[in-house]
């Protein structure tokens, strides 16, 4: 079965990646389903918890090129895209390329950064290209955003736009771990960063291959039809203002397919859709009535009642 690439893959991945993070396999999985449908990561937590350092720990695993920026309110968009400069010595203009231009980028506090600086992201996260003075350039393959945020914080930031979270593939929370995997971390860092010492064990080539099986999980049109009566429901919601999006939609859809890939099987069931739709839902739809952190808190109980409303249909694997 052709999925069992997908399946060994994302296990060495989850491994690798385990031996920083501890008792975080579910963030972990998701981590990697997006890298596998080319969709973006949201990482929204307290400080401390380890975003950035997982954030590392899956580029780290991955034989390819990564760039981390720290969002600033003076950081520019030419900053992430890139300038053209005139050089003397050539006497002509060159084109000197900004730090989204790598396989996997960090924005650390993405939501530090100015609105201005935030929509130099748009284009890249979506079309995979930047427009810049005229000129048309390709984001290398693959191409993955990576951003973390302090939900707590709210003085000197600016809350990211309904259109930008919308170009997140998932939202994920780290959330404290328990005592004893906090324990092993402690041992695990007592005489040395065991991130210095991480390894890749996935190639750029085997990534973009998994990218491509996942779009082969097939998908019955009974689960196509339980996924969109989710996505209705939630804008039908009568304390939702604003629901899923089309876009929500198709990635809702991939997310299934990837969840589908990693466990084995090269067709997708309802459990795969209930196991992404928190994750991949909650972040694109807006509360009645909520401030920004419970509005992020409520979506989530949202998903979940719907998820118990929404009858799955007879379906045959």
């Amino acid at each position: 079965m052709k999925q069992s690439m997908v399946e060994q893959l994302s296990a060495k991945l989850k491994e690798n990646i385990g031996k920083i993070i501890k008792g975080k396999d579910d963030v972990i999985e998701k981590m990697i389903l997006s890298l596998f449908c080319s969709g973006h990561i949201l990482l929204e937590d307290i400080p401390g918890t380890g975003k950035t350092t997982l954030a590392k720990a899956l580029s780290k695993s991955i034989d390819c090129e990564f760039k981390r920026v720290q969002f600033t309110p003076d950081l520019l968009p030419s900053d992430l895209t890139g300038i053209n400069y005139y050089d003397q010595k050539e006497g002509a203009f060159q084109f000197r390329k900004g730090s989204i231009f790598t396989n996997i980028l960090l924005g650390d506090e993405i939501n530090r950064a100015t609105p201005r600086t935030q929509s130099s992201l748009l284009e890249c996260m979506e079309e995979r290209q930047a427009s810049i003075d005229g000129m048309t350039y390709s984001m290398p393959s693959p191409f993955l955003v990576i951003a973390t945020q302090n939900p707590i914080e709210i003085q000197g930031t600016f809350p990211l736009p309904e259109a930008q979270l919308d170009r997140f593939f998932v939202k994920l929370s780290m959330g404290y771990p328990d005592k004893e995997n906090e324990l092993d971390m402690l041992s695990g860092f007592l005489l040395k960063n065991p991130l210095e010492e991480l390894k890749p064990v996935a190639t750029r080539q085997e990534v973009l291959e998994a990218q491509k099986q996942v779009k082969e999980v097939f998908v019955e049109q009974s689960i196509k039809e339980y996924l969109l009566s989710i996505v209705q429901a939630t804008r039908e919601h009568e304390k939702i203002r604003l629901g899923v999006s089309p876009r929500g939609s198709i990635a809702f859809l991939r997310a299934a397919q990837a969840a589908a890939a990693i466990h084995g099987r090269d067709y997708v069931i309802p459990d795969d859709v209930k196991q992404v739709a928190e994750d991949v839902l909650s972040h694109r739809i807006i509360c009645k009535g909520f401030q920004m952190v419970q509005s992020g808190e409520m979506a989530r109980e949202y998903i979940r009642q719907i998820l118990t409303q929404v009858a799955v249909k007879s379906y045959e694997g």
